[in-house]
C-alpha cells in the first residue's frame, strides 16, 4: 500500500492542512519515503517545523494556502465551510488515502454515536474469528500510524464527520449507527453534516454492503434505490440471526440499554458479512470489556454506583445512558453552549427518573435555570465546576443507587478534551473515599 501512496504523492505539490497528531502522521509517513520532497504545512497556531524542505503557513490566514497547492492532505478538525476550493486541487485526508490505496478489505464505522463501541465490536469479533484486524481511525489512532504494518488482513476504521467530508472513496463493508445534530458549527447546517456522513456508502459498489439503523428516517439524506450496495437496515433486536448474540449483550454489564442492543446487532452484521462465525461472533460479545469514557462502570464508592459517560456529548445519547441504568438517582450533565434547541431535553429530564440534576456550565446551567422557571419539581443543583457536582452527587444520591456523569454537550469550555474531562471526574469520585 505504502509504495503507491507514495508514488500518488512525489511529484504533484502537496499542503498538510492541520498540524494536530494526525498532520504530523502524515508529515512523518511522507518524510520517511520522500526525505527531500518539498511540502508545505498550514494551523491557525504558529509552529516551528526544522526542516528546509517546509513552507509553513500560520495564522489567521492560513487556509489561504489552499489555492496554491495540488494536494491538500485535510486534517478532520479543520473546516473549510467558507472557504472555495480552486478547481484543480484535490482535498483529501488519511482516510481517504487508505481507502484508495489499502489492498485488503475496510469496514467502515460511522454515526453521530455509537461509532466506537461497534468499531470495537467488529474489531473483537474479527479476532475470535481468526482475522488479524487494525483497529484505525477517529478512535484515536491516525490511520497513517499503520501504514507500514503488514500483519492485519482487515482494517475497521472508525471515521468522523470530518474525516468523511472528503471522502472519495468508501469501504467494503459500511456502517451508520445512528444520525442526530452534532457538529453543525462546523458545517453549514444540518444538511452538510449528513451529507458528509451519507459519503461512507456514496463510493461503494455490487459487491459492498451498507449496514443502517432501521430506525430512523435516512432516505430523507440519501437516494437509496440508486444504492449499489446491499443495503440492510437493522434494528434495536435485530433478526432472528440474532437471538444470542442479544441475549449475550442483556448479560454483559458494559452493554447496558437498548442502545447497546442495536450496537451489538449492527457489529454482529458487519462481521457476518466477512464470513465471521457465530460461534466467534458470540465469544466477542460475552468478553467484551467495554470502551472507556462510554457509559463505563468505575465503582461503588460511600454506597453509590458511577458512571463515567462523559463522551455522551449530545442529549440524546444522554437519554440513552439515563434509559439504560435502571437504578440512576442523579445526573451530571453539562458543557459547551452550542446554541442548539434543549426544549425536547428539558421536557425529558422533567419527566424521567432521575430524582436529582446537577448541572455544569454553560449548558447545563442554563437547561437548569428554565427548569427551575418551568417549576420543576426535582432537586436541581446550579455546580459551579466538576468538584462541586461530584460533593453534591455524594450528598444527594441515595446509597444504592446509581450517579451518571453524562454531559449531552462538548467539554471544550473547560477541558482539553472529554479524556480530561472524564479523567478528572473518575479522580474526584476516587478522592472522596480517601478524604
Amino acid at each position: 500500500m505504502q509504495e503507491r501512496l507514495i508514488e500518488f504523492l512525489r511529484e504533484p505539490s502537496v499542503l498538510i492542512l492541520g498540524f494536530g497528531r494526525e498532520g504530523r502522521a502524515t508529515y512523518d509517513m511522507i518524510r520517511r519515503s520522500l526525505p527531500d520532497k518539498h511540502i508545505g504545512i498550514a494551523d491557525v497556531r504558529e509552529l516551528q517545523v526544522p526542516d528546509p524542505n517546509v513552507t509553513l503557513h500560520c495564522g489567521k490566514d492560513y487556509l489561504d494556502a489552499v489555492r496554491d497547492y495540488r494536494i491538500v492532505i485535510k486534517t478532520p478538525g479543520v473546516s473549510l465551510k467558507d472557504v472555495t476550493v480552486p478547481e484543480g486541487v484535490f482535498v483529501t485526508c488519511q482516510t481517504d488515502l487508505f481507502l484508495h490505496f489499502c489492498a485488503c478489505p475496510c469496514v467502515g464505522v460511522t454515526g453521530t454515536k455509537g461509532k466506537t463501541i461497534v468499531s470495537t465490536l467488529i474489531y473483537e469479533m474479527l479476532r475470535a474469528g481468526g482475522k488479524h484486524p487494525c483497529l484505525i481511525g477517529s478512535i484515536g489512532i491516525p490511520v497513517f500510524e499503520a501504514i507500514d504494518a503488514d500483519a492485519f488482513d482487515v482494517a475497521v476504521i472508525e471515521m468522523s464527520c470530518h474525516q468523511l467530508e472528503f471522502t472519495s472513496a468508501s469501504p467494503h463493508v459500511a456502517v451508520l449507527t445512528n444520525l442526530y445534530s452534532e457538529h453543525l458549527d462546523h458545517y453549514n447546517g444540518f444538511a452538510g453534516y449528513a451529507a458528509s456522513k451519507m459519503n461512507i456508502l456514496r463510493h461503494q459498489g455490487g459487491g459492498d454492503y451498507f449496514l443502517c439503523n432501521a430506525e430512523q428516517p435516512l432516505e430523507r439524506y440519501y437516494a437509496f434505490y440508486r444504492a449499489a450496495p446491499t443495503v440492510r437496515r437493522i434494528g434495536a433486536l435485530g433478526s432472528s440471526a440474532d437471538a444470542a448474540v442479544v441475549a449475550a449483550a442483556k448479560l454483559n454489564s458494559h452493554l447496558p440499554g437498548r442502545h447497546s442492543l442495536q450496537n451489538v446487532c449492527l457489529a454482529a452484521e458487519a462481521a457476518r458479512c466477512l464470513e465471521i462465525s457465530e460461534t466467534a461472533i458470540l465469544s466477542a460479545v460475552e468478553s467484551f470489556a467495554g470502551v472507556p469514557h462510554r457509559l463505563e462502570p468505575i465503582g461503588i464508592h460511600g454506597g453509590i454506583r458511577f458512571y463515567n459517560d462523559v463522551l455522551a456529548t449530545i442529549p440524546e445519547a444522554t437519554q440513552c445512558a439515563v434509559e439504560a441504568i435502571s437504578d440512576a438517582d442523579t445526573l451530571i450533565f453539562g458543557g459547551t453552549e452550542r446554541q442548539r434547541g434543549y426544549a425536547d431535553f428539558e421536557a425529558y429530564l422533567a419527566e424521567c427518573r432521575v430524582r436529582n440534576l446537577i448541572g455544569l456550565p454553560d449548558s447545563g446551567t442554563e437547561i437548569c435555570k428554565r427548569l427551575k422557571e418551568s417549576g420543576c419539581a426535582k432537586t436541581i443543583v446550579f455546580a459551579d465546576d466538576m468538584e462541586a457536582a461530584v460533593e453534591a452527587a455524594f450528598r444527594l444520591t441515595t446509597p444504592g443507587k446509581s450517579c451518571i456523569l453524562s454531559p449531552g454537550a462538548s467539554s471544550y469550555n473547560v477541558y482539553r478534551d472529554y479524556e480530561h474531562k472524564g479523567a478528572h471526574f473518575k479522580a474526584l469520585v476516587a478522592q472522596h473515599d480517601a478524604d
